[in-house]
């Protein structure tokens, strides 16, 4: 039998919070002049943080706005989960199993950056209802592809599935369907791997693309490769990649990013929030970081010791 043993190196990085008392903050985007667009998923609202903290709303969603990313036409693009309830504890904030009252039906939607302008593009697949979007990443073609992170119900969890989508709202396909809990979502420099990460598992799955939309087969009913699994009890939520190759897993009960590289080894990065959703590049360098503390309602800034994958159509 083949043993593979992994190595845990910690980095520590200096960590300034650029904002708090956000409500459940994800999906950070880094802009051109310093601000960064974040969702704010109790919230329902779509929010610009300044480089010296000012917070500003752009656009007032509803349900839950999760993942997010600049389209080919320089609006933002949104997984939209629906809505979550939240439970509020010694300070924190966490989100509570199952559907709540209140959930309106996933989406994707464009807000457009100017007018705060929201319209939904798909809320279906097929004829089939979209459960709760949760991230998406854009390949240079202009299409995107969003996980769908299903949902826990009373009589056990709904599954999740992949999606790649158009930006114009005409086309939609379901790649990858019965996925346990997908979360973040992202594409290798050369986009010929997708990346998916699964929450309930602790794994980063590895999915060979094989053009805009594509995803080779693999010959079996298992189509799709396990890059990395957590040994311990921590969840994945979304992700980056580091302009090596390397992916920036942002991770929950144990809070920190896991940085995974392509032999499989582990670079662990604790972050003082147990709800570390997620992490962005940025800056001149593309070393300045920034990382969602969901639980806290911060944003951290940090430098990071390699710079980031520039992302399709950033501003």
């Amino acid at each position: 039998m083949e043993i593979h043993i992994i190595h845990f190196k910690e980095t520590l990085l200096e960590l300034e919070i650029v904002a708090d008392g956000l409500a459940f903050p994800e999906g950070p985007i880094a802009m051109a002049d310093g601000s960064i667009l974040l969702v704010e998923i109790k919230g329902a609202r779509l929010t610009r943080i300044a480089s010296d903290g000012t917070k500003t709303v752009v656009a007032e969603t509803g349900g839950g706005p999760n993942g997010a990313a600049i389209g080919p036409d320089g609006a933002v693009y949104i997984a939209n989960n629906g809505g979550l309830g939240f439970i509020d504890h010694k300070g924190l904030t966490f989100p509570s199993p199952g559907l709540p009252p209140q959930y309106v039906g996933g989406s994707i939607q464009r807000v457009g950056m100017a007018s705060g302008v929201v319209t939904t593009l798909y809320d279906h697949c097929d004829g089939a209802p979209l459960i709760a979007p949760n991230d998406l990443v854009f390949d240079r073609d202009g299409g995107f592809w969003f996980t769908d992170h299903g949902c826990e119900t009373d009589d056990g969890r709904r599954f999740g599935a992949l999606y790649y989508a158009r930006f114009d709202g005409t086309h939609i396909t379901c790649r990858r369907s019965k996925l346990i809990a997908p979360n973040g979502v992202g594409l290798s420099p050369d986009e010929t791997t997708l990346y998916v990460a699964d929450t309930l598992m602790g794994r980063l799955w590895a999915l060979d693309v094989n053009g805009p939309g594509n995803l080779k087969s693999a010959g079996t009913a298992y189509p799709r490769r396990p890059l990395f699994t957590m040994p311990d009890h921590r969840g994945f939520d979304s992700l980056a990649v580091e302009r090596d190759g390397r992916v920036c897993v942002g991770t929950l009960i144990e809070g920190g990013i896991s940085v995974i590289g392509l032999d499989g080894s582990l670079e662990w990065i604790p972050i003082p929030d147990i709800g570390t959703t997620n992490i962005c590049f940025g800056g001149a360098d593309m070393r300045d970081v920034w990382i969602t503390g969901s639980t806290t309602g911060r944003l951290f800034k940090a430098r990071w010791p390699r710079p980031g994958l520039i992302l399709n159509f950033a501003c």
